[in-house]
């Protein structure tokens, strides 16, 4: 029905068919706090319009979708999984459709990424070569894409040394990230929680502090219902010595 009501919108064909849902999600992704329910809607949405619709916007839009309503709405690792799963497939296709587009470089890593952080690091290692691949290249695409360097810096911190983990690496990425946003909060969590790895707790605790203290975060969305919650959640452990 959703679908249905925005396409009645629309004077054109399917070429545009992708308008008003892709659309909704860019201007959501950021306030998605003030009504999560609707992400249900709009998730399920993006899945019909892309089985219709092959337009890169839909694939692009899906693949984000897919991965806040993994983050925010799915309640079972199960539908995580799912979730993610859809993103990263949405996100192939995107790259498959466009190869010089970092955002589908960047959605099919970080899709990729967040199964494996779901399924377990050491169960999902076959993943690392494609979340490497692409967050590499959303990058070199466009080096000032800021979720690339959050990807980036959670990749090196998360995977064992063994298999390329560097926590030095990790700590440059978030820096580099911070130093073109220091508004974008979930890399000051991510960097906290490579300083905690790297045992310099009170460094982390100071940008912990500044997430929770955050008063224009760069995505309100995304500090209302995680980083700010994560950094509180990681205070709360330092406080406790853990």
């Amino acid at each position: 029905m959703l679908v249905a009501a925005l396409l009645a919108l629309l004077p054109g064909g399917a070429a545009q068919a992708q308008s008003p849902l892709a659309g909704e999600l860019r201007a959501f992704a950021s306030r998605y706090h003030e009504d999560p329910p609707r992400l249900d809607a709009l998730y399920a949405g993006l899945i019909e319009a892309a089985k219709t619709d092959s337009h890169l916007d839909n694939f692009l839009a899906l693949a984000q979708a897919a991965f806040i309503w993994g983050d925010i709405r799915a309640r079972t690792a199960e539908d995580k999984l799912g979730a993610y799963e859809r993103g990263r497939q949405a996100g192939q296709r995107a790259v498959e459709l466009a190869p010089r587009n970092a955002l589908a470089h960047l959605w099919l890593a970080i899709n990729a990424g967040r199964w494996g952080q779901t399924k377990g690091v050491l169960r999902s290692l076959f993943l690392l070569p494609t979340v490497r691949e692409h967050m590499e290249a959303a990058l070199e695409l466009d080096p000032r894409l800021l979720p690339a360097y959050t990807l980036a810096g959670t990749v090196y911190a998360e995977v064992p040394g063994l298999f390329g983990g560097d926590l030095e690496k990790s700590e440059a990425l978030f820096r580099k990230g911070l130093a073109l946003d220091a508004r974008w909060t979930s890399a000051r969590v991510g960097l906290a929680r490579t300083l905690i790895q790297r045992g310099r707790r009170d460094a982390a605790r100071r940008e912990l502090e500044a997430v929770v203290a955050e008063r224009e975060p760069r995505n309100l969305a995304d500090w209302t219902l995680k980083d700010s919650r994560e950094a509180r959640e990681l205070l709360a452990a330092l406080a406790k010595g853990k």
